[in-house]
């Protein structure tokens, strides 16, 4: 069925049992958390510090419908870690090739509205 709508698709396996090859650069059936895929395509190990920040970016975005800037993410991680926190440092340890390029991306989100290339 898949060759017959789509007859260049690239496949590995047997033509009994075919697998598809897909953008992820993860095996097939790897997992079917997708957050967990994305974070693994950035190379991040999810940790209990990426999961408070995906679910704030969440929870911020159903009750606002937009996307929190950095800035709050930053609050909310002072807030969540307590007084030893630097949470700007603390967000750029947890994504270090951006809010925007990992965090966002995990969490499902576009890029922030107040995200500048600048």
């Amino acid at each position: 069925e898949d060759r017959k709508r789509c007859p260049d698709i690239q496949q590995a396996g047997t033509t009994g049992t075919p697998y598809y090859t897909n953008s992820s650069q993860l095996p097939v059936g790897f997992t079917d958390d997708p957050f967990e895929a994305l974070a693994r395509q950035e190379s991040i190990a999810l940790s209990d510090g990426h999961w408070a920040v995906i679910r704030y970016m969440r929870e911020y975005y159903d009750q606002r419908q937009i996307i929190p800037d950095a800035r709050h993410v930053i609050k909310h991680l002072e807030e969540y870690k307590g007084s030893s926190s630097e949470g700007r440092n603390d967000l750029f340890r947890l994504f270090p090739y951006g809010y925007v390029k990992q965090a966002c991306r995990i969490a499902g989100m576009r890029r922030p509205r107040a995200w500048s290339t600048g």
